[in-house]
């Protein structure tokens, strides 16, 4: 079996989760919570610093989850379901991991028929107010997804695995994966695309990358 994992944000979706569920609080609240998120994904603040805060600041309805979670849908990478429909067909498995929250990605992982995502879960009051996260997700900290991805090994025995994302969190499996592939559609970050073994601005061009890739590393 062959594994590749995908990012969410800024990768299958333009969007940026926990952006939206900030601009529903208004555009004061969008524009600091944009600003921690961008610092972050570009490598100027550690994850672990800012992840608890946002969430603090944003306080976010399951009301407000849901109306996010359509977002992923409404603003779906355009190749996204295409794409992973021939690695599918390829005899790859997809899984979702992401810094983002796993009640706002299910509907975008149904839409595009992915079943497994390792991301954040959210908690919720009887009402839908917010309660707090899981703090133990590996997501939360630097280091996650590399972490995630030796816990997806461990399970599945994947001959090969590939790790697709645009930000440094993504960057960071590129030690555990056999390929690591920068995606620039939504956001072309240097470090990333400097240090991709492939970069790309379409999911389209993978299922090419994958299929001719030695997997030597």
């Amino acid at each position: 079996m062959k594994l590749i994992v995908f990012d969410c944000d800024s990768t299958l979706s333009a969007i940026e989760g926990i952006d939206e569920l900030a601009r529903v609080n208004g555009s004061e609240t969008f524009r600091e919570i944009e600003a921690l998120t961008n610092a972050a994904m570009n490598g100027e603040v550690p994850i672990d610093d800012i992840f608890a805060q946002r969430l603090e600041i944003i306080k976010p309805s399951l009301d407000t989850c849901l109306q996010v979670g359509q977002l992923y849908i409404e603003h779906i990478e355009p190749t996204a379901l295409a794409t992973l429909e021939h690695l599918r067909r390829e005899g790859w498995e997809i899984v979702i991991v992401s810094g983002g929250f796993t009640q706002v990605i299910e509907p975008l992982a149904d839409q595009l028929g992915v079943k497994r995502i390792e991301a954040v879960p959210l908690k919720f009051t009887d009402d839908g107010a917010y309660a707090g996260y899981d703090t133990s997700a590996p997501p939360t900290r630097n280091g996650g997804k590399p972490e995630i991805i030796q816990q997806l090994k461990k399970e599945l025995n994947p001959e090969h695995i590939v790790m697709v994302g645009d930000g440094i969190s993504d960057l960071e499996a590129k030690s555990v994966a056999d390929i690591f592939i920068g995606f620039g559609r939504y956001a072309a970050r240097e470090k990333v695309r400097s240090e991709s073994d492939h970069f790309v601005y379409s999911l389209d061009e993978i299922p090419k990358i994958v299929s001719t890739c030695s997997f030597s590393k």
